[in-house]
């Protein structure tokens, strides 16, 4: 018969996401983080050089935010999440499905939408940071310009309310539940609850 320690640390590993997408997780939460730095940022400057470069900066990390939703994506059909603990009421279940849809669609609608904006009334390509030249979305008249960035201001928004929600449940989950919802996503951990070294 397995002893308490052993039986508790196989189902933390059953119930935690595996490494890659652990990994994906938290690089997505460290570029998104910077987008909303970079974006209020360069938004609130005066035209000139400085702007320039942060609005370069800004389409550079979007267009990574972009790629790497469309790899986590692809990494969550082929690979399937944990369950949820046992203790989690069946709301919070499916507010917890939902609130992760809603983020891949955000995460690939919002560096979308940036690029339609720039796009409107242009052709060619736009340069990214290393004078890494990003295609533009072609046919998109001038006048849809206005339009496109306030749904994409609107889409920020959104996603801040979801981060403020997401971030909200997990301290909800760890301090008042006391439950095992929290740990399903911890950085630089294995799966049998070691600690993951940074540096080999």
């Amino acid at each position: 018969m397995a002893s308490v320690p052993e039986a508790t640390d196989q189902h933390r590993a059953l119930l935690r996401y595996d490494n890659g997408a652990v990994a994906l997780h938290w690089l997505t939460v460290l570029l998104v983080l910077t987008q909303l730095y970079l974006g209020f940022t360069f938004d609130n400057m005066e035209r000139g050089p400085a702007r320039s470069e942060l609005f370069t900066w800004h389409k550079t990390v979007g267009a990574t935010i972009l790629v790497l939703s469309l790899i986590r994506l692809g990494w969550r059909l082929m690979h399937k999440p944990p369950p949820f603990p046992e203790s989690l009421p069946r709301w919070e279940r499916i507010a917890a499905v939902w609130n992760h849809r809603a983020f891949y669609l955000l995460l690939i609608l919002l560096p979308l939408t940036g690029l339609a904006t720039i796009s409107a009334g242009h052709s060619g390509v736009t340069k990214l940071a290393g004078g890494i030249p990003l295609p533009l979305i072609p046919g998109l008249p001038e006048s849809a310009g206005d339009g496109l960035g306030d749904a994409h201001i609107v889409l920020v928004f959104v996603t801040i309310a979801l981060v403020v929600l997401h971030v909200g449940a997990a301290l909800k989950h760890q301090f008042v539940d006391h439950a095992r919802a929290s740990g399903r996503m911890p950085p630089f951990q294995t799966p049998d609850g070691e600690p993951v070294a940074v540096l080999d």
